[in-house]
């Protein structure tokens, strides 16, 4: 074997070998008549490579070998259907989870609707991410987009459903039963009957739907049937109640109040104006206080906005029905990071995760109000 052929074979498993002619001086004085590479390249691999300062003899292929990398952190998106206090709320609950359960999670808000909610879907299915929890705008038509985001990663929905689509599970509450909970307030606040509208964004959503079903059913005294579907132009009267209508706003705040003040000036013997997404209350508030009819037309809420959490302290508002936002974000993010990491078995035989919705009145609004306070405060 030449000298040349053994110092390629040492450098192949001492990747410390000099390309210099450096030899430790100890060895030179043995061996004067000899460079220092035909010195090295005489002995067996071992002792040359123990020869070499600050370099190890092989043991074998492992040791050569790079250290394993370590696990890549999973990430989850958490995905709304707006942008609202009720979401902020939902955020800080996602960013507790993570915490507690050691993955990347993330909060989107779409606020140009169901286009940018597709695109954040899809821009989320790009960078590999490996959980969404989505609130659909559009059941029915996000179905297409809704199963491609199954088939890549892991889907569940939250607040609204898609029962349609391949998601794994949702979480959120019966939006039919929390219906009939303002119903029954709206009935509270008016025993002697009258006329009622109703104010929501969209109806497109499953939750919009069957919220706003629960409320005419309960108001008119009718059976449960969470499959009845009333149009939202249609006067109906029954139980010594009208219910004259139903407003949307897609979202847009003016359009919101716009809807508030044309229903003041519209039928000015109105009796109770109910808000059933989060953002309309405050904004039936603002309509109703420049119109000097606060407390004059009783106003019934869904969710925990503060103004309206402080209508209800004043008497302004008969009382709201809430839902748990903190705990939609909060288990959305626990049951992801689960099957993020292979544990199926959190996925209930029904798919269906209930957190259940309440009323808020006067007398509970304190309360309620602190515990919520808390939970949005920063942790230590």
């Amino acid at each position: 074997m030449s000298g040349a052929a053994s110092l390629s074979s040492v450098r192949g498993v001492h990747p410390c070998w000099p390309d210099t002619n450096e030899l430790p001086s100890h060895a030179e004085r043995f061996l004067p008549k000899l460079t220092k590479r035909e010195f090295l390249a005489s002995l067996p691999l071992p002792i040359a490579a123990a020869l070499l300062p600050g370099c190890k003899p092989s043991t074998g292929p492992a040791d050569s070998a790079a250290a394993p990398t370590a696990a890549k952190r999973k990430r989850v998106a958490f995905v709304t259907n707006g942008v609202a206090s009720f979401w902020t709320i939902a955020a800080a609950g996602v960013k507790a989870a993570g915490e507690k359960f050691d993955i990347d999670a993330s909060t989107l808000m779409p606020a140009e609707g169901i286009s940018d909610q597709k695109r954040m879907i899809e821009d989320l299915l790009t960078r590999g991410i490996d959980g969404i929890a989505v609130s659909p705008i559009d059941p029915a038509n996000q179905r297409d987009i809704l199963n491609e985001a199954a088939k890549r990663t892991k889907l569940i929905t939250h607040d609204s459903d898609a029962p349609d689509s391949d998601r794994l599970l949702y979480i959120g509450m019966d939006n039919y039963k929390a219906g009939r909970l303002c119903g029954e307030l709206v009935r509270e606040s008016m025993p002697k009957g009258g006329s009622v509208m109703l104010f929501i964004g969209r109806l497109e959503q499953d939750n919009a739907k069957r919220r706003r079903q629960g409320v005419i059913d309960a108001i008119l005294g009718r059976s449960e049937d969470s499959t009845r579907f009333d149009p939202p132009s249609d006067v109906l009267s029954a139980n010594g109640f009208k219910i004259v209508g139903t407003l949307t706003d897609q979202f847009d705040r003016a359009k919101g109040k716009a809807n508030a003040e044309d229903t003041l000036a519209k039928f000015p013997d109105i009796g109770c104006m109910v808000g059933m997404f989060g953002y309309n209350p405050p904004l039936l508030l603002e309509a109703l206080g420049q119109a000097n009819k606060l407390g004059v037309v009783k106003c019934v809420a869904f969710d925990e906005d503060d103004a309206t959490l402080a209508g209800v302290k004043s008497g302004a508002v008969h009382g709201t029905v809430v839902q748990n936002p903190y705990l939609y974000g909060f288990k959305s993010v626990e049951i992801l990071a689960a099957l993020a990491r292979g544990n199926m078995g959190v996925i209930p035989a029904s798919k269906f995760m209930d957190i259940p919705a309440r009323q808020i009145r006067k007398d509970n609004v304190d309360e309620f109000w602190a515990d919520l306070k808390a939970k949005m405060l920063p942790a230590n």
